[in-house]
Formats: structure tokens, sequence, C-alpha cells
């Protein structure tokens, strides 16, 4: 996967955590990676953008 201008942005409620938290990339074409903020040369996940819009909705109806 290129990762080539990948935009990484952590969740504004994540900033009392010490750095512990993911990291998203949803401005690549066809794709949302995200990886782990304490190991960013690490793997990276990557998810179909219409399967991570129904995780975020499911996970904010919580």
């Amino acid at each position: 996967m290129d990762l080539t201008g990948a935009t990484w942005r952590t969740s504004t409620r994540s900033s009392g955590n010490g750095g512990n938290c993911v990291e998203v990339a949803d401005n690549l074409p066809g794709v949302v990676a995200v990886r782990d903020s304490k190991d960013r040369q690490g793997s990276v996940l990557a998810f179909d953008p219409r399967a991570w819009a129904a995780f975020v909705r499911f996970t904010k109806a919580r």
C-alpha cells in the first residue's frame, strides 16, 4: 500500500493519553489507513472507506 501523501491524525478526544492512540489517514484514494501512534514505522491496517464509516457510526452510537 502506498502511503505517500498520507495525512495522519488522532482523535480530539485522545489528548490525555500520552500518545497512546491510533492514527488515521483518510485522505488516500479508496482506503482508510490506521496505525499505532507508538509505532509509526510498524504495521498499518487498511480499511475500505465504507467499512470505516460504518465502524465510526457504530462507535459514535455507543
